[in-house]
């Protein structure tokens, strides 16, 4: 029987399956990486709901989000993981495998500590809404972030995962890769930001992005407006300027971030046990959904700037849950 303690041998099978010669760019290191995320960018700091502890993404209330489309590719990639050691929570597998994925695709080295556990039903999965929205500017970016207990240097370091992977027009609306090698985690994406020129294309689905076409080699780059906004707000820029000329210091700065990102909504004790583990009466509130159901992705409004009255819905659903 495998140890339950020998997270080195689930490392190395993650390594095993990262080569996918017929999915995107031939990896499925970059689609690891946004589980992990999306995984943990649930969380709330003010009420302590969501993050990386009860892999919610298995039951339809959160894996039927429209924000986490795809993602079940990256799901179905480590359950053959999974079978080899049955020990190993979702939770723990789904941060670690974005972990080791940044790692082998040449990123920095990031800290991780297991002991999380899963769910076992699907009334603690917290709303939807919680995660961003790719259409908006700095005021949501902000909005989001600091709503996780971030500031605006570790929003932009956070945003440098997008040197990896690509966007798909069938799960997220919007279409294309940001830098060259999506496969390779570099500082690339910070320097194309501010290098490149930047132009508005619309989508045949209505969705707004910004792209950079290379006549020479007939190569398309896209950016997303909140990549865009990053350049537009004076204390973002300062980042992304920063990061574009020191590599060095992205990766320090992404390591420092992606760690706290991951451990999001997790208490541990002097002996880095977790402490506020799910079980039947759980150490958490319950948060309430705006529904269990899934959308179909020719009702979702891309583009569109939220209406305040999204806003004031998650605020209300905050309050509801601190006043539990």
């Amino acid at each position: 029987m495998a140890d339950r303690k020998n997270f080195e041998a689930v490392r190395k099978d993650i390594v095993k399956l990262l080569h996918k010669p017929d999915y995107d760019d031939g990896s499925a290191g970059p689609v690891l990486v946004r589980l992990a995320w999306h995984s943990a960018g649930t969380y709330d700091l003010e009420t302590d709901t969501g993050g990386s502890n009860g892999a919610g993404m298995r039951y339809e209330a959160e894996g039927g989000d429209p924000a986490n489309a795809g993602l079940e590719h990256a799901r179905v990639f480590l359950e053959p993981v999974k079978e080899a050691h049955p020990w190993i929570t979702y939770s723990d597998l789904w941060t670690l495998a974005g972990v080791v994925a940044i790692e082998e695709m040449g990123g920095p080295s990031i800290s991780w500590k297991g002991g999380r556990t899963d769910f076992v039903d699907d009334s603690k999965i917290p709303p939807r809404g919680r995660l961003p929205d790719a259409a908006q500017g700095a005021e949501h970016l902000r909005f989001i972030f600091y709503r996780m207990g971030f500031n605006d240097q570790e929003i932009v370091a956070l945003s440098g995962a997008h040197n990896l992977g690509r966007c798909h027009i069938d799960r997220s609306g919007f279409e294309g890769a940001w830098v060259n090698n999506p496969t390779r985690f570099s500082n690339q994406y910070f320097r194309f930001l501010l290098s490149l020129q930047w132009k508005k294309k619309t989508l045949s689905n209505g969705v707004e992005q910004y792209i950079n076409f290379d006549e020479d080699t007939e190569t398309e780059l896209m950016m997303l407006p909140t990549d865009i906004a990053l350049t537009q707000d004076k204390e973002f820029r300062k980042w992304v300027e920063l990061y574009a000329r020191d590599k060095d210091r992205f990766f320090e700065d992404f390591s420092k971030a992606f760690a706290r990102l991951i451990e999001l909504g997790i208490k541990r004790d002097s002996e880095s046990k977790i402490v506020n583990i799910d079980k039947e009466k759980g150490g958490y509130h319950s948060a309430p959904k705006k529904s269990s159901e899934s959308r179909a992705l020719s009702e979702i409004k891309f583009g569109k700037p939220k209406k305040s009255g999204d806003m004031e819905l998650l605020h209300n659903e905050t309050e509801e849950i601190k006043a539990k």
